[in-house]
């Protein structure tokens, strides 16, 4: 019978995976910072959460577009990794790797559209409605 190998990377369990996990988050959120998309988003969110604040949002308005906003960071940290892979593994254009990274492209449009409509419905029903 044949016997398995180890694996090359060993899982970390109670609290040590807790930090490793955490390690590995601060890793991607770091890369992420390399896009321009990503410090784009970051900017669209910092002055939308701004102007909640400004025309007197509410907390709970707010929580929502923090919500939205985690969002479009967390498919945006996706549609990177997607990208990444298929570069790796894939270096020449071809239709699956072209496929799979606007489909990735579009996730990312969704959350946009998504978090730009909330913020022009809050924005415009306290400046006109209230």
């Amino acid at each position: 019978m044949a016997e398995f190998s180890k694996p090359t990377v060993t899982k970390e369990t109670g609290i040590r995976h807790f930090f490793a996990a955490a390690s590995y988050s601060w890793g991607g959120f770091q890369r992420l910072l390399q896009e321009s998309a990503f410090r784009q988003e970051l900017l669209f969110a910092g002055i939308s959460l701004i102007l909640l604040i400004v025309v007197g949002a509410s907390l709970g308005e707010i929580v929502i577009a923090l919500v939205l906003f985690l969002g479009v960071f967390a498919i945006e940290a996706m549609n990177t990794a997607v990208e990444e892979v298929i570069d790796r593994i894939s270096p020449e254009i071809s239709n699956v790797g072209k496929h799979a990274k606007d489909l990735g492209s579009f996730a990312v449009l969704c959350m946009l559209v998504a978090s730009g409509l909330y913020m022009l419905y809050v924005i415009g029903s306290h400046l006109f409605f209230r």
